[in-house]
């Protein structure tokens, strides 16, 4: 790691780097590949369970791209809270059910309302009839 950082996101992105390979290295060692979503991210499994038989095989994903706990589909979120043994099957979506996309939240494609919340409306004081309450 480099002592001169230069900002906060280089810091970032060197914990998330760092991070990564130490998950790369428990899942090469006790990992056990369970599947692949459309979007990229593989599902491990627990490979044996030493000593711990009545446990249950801890499950976990490696990311393709940032690591955003929001790109597991559905087919996948169960499988990985032990609500289902077998993740359920991507190709018996109906028609109707639109595809998986992660929070858009924070980035430019996030819903923002334009009734009460937009900055190009100005400010509107309350009308004449108003009389705030004075505790006496």
């Amino acid at each position: 790691m480099q002592k001169n950082l230069t900002s906060l996101g280089t810091l970032t992105v060197q914990m998330v780097y760092a991070r990564h390979w130490g998950m790369t290295l428990f899942t090469f060692f006790k990992g056990k590949l369970a599947g692949q979503d459309d979007q990229g991210n593989k599902y491990y499994q627990e490979r044996f369970l030493f000593g711990k038989p009545h446990r249950k095989p801890r499950r976990w994903v490696m990311y393709q791209g940032i690591m955003e706990g929001s790109q597991v589909p559905a087919e996948w979120f169960g499988w990985l809270h032990h609500y289902l043994d077998v993740p359920l099957d991507s190709s018996l979506k109906k028609f109707w059910q639109k595809s998986h996309r992660p929070n858009l939240t924070g980035t430019p494609f996030a819903y923002r309302p334009t009734d009460r919340t937009s900055k190009d409306r100005a400010f509107q004081p309350a009308s004449k009839g108003y009389e705030p309450w004075e505790p006496s």
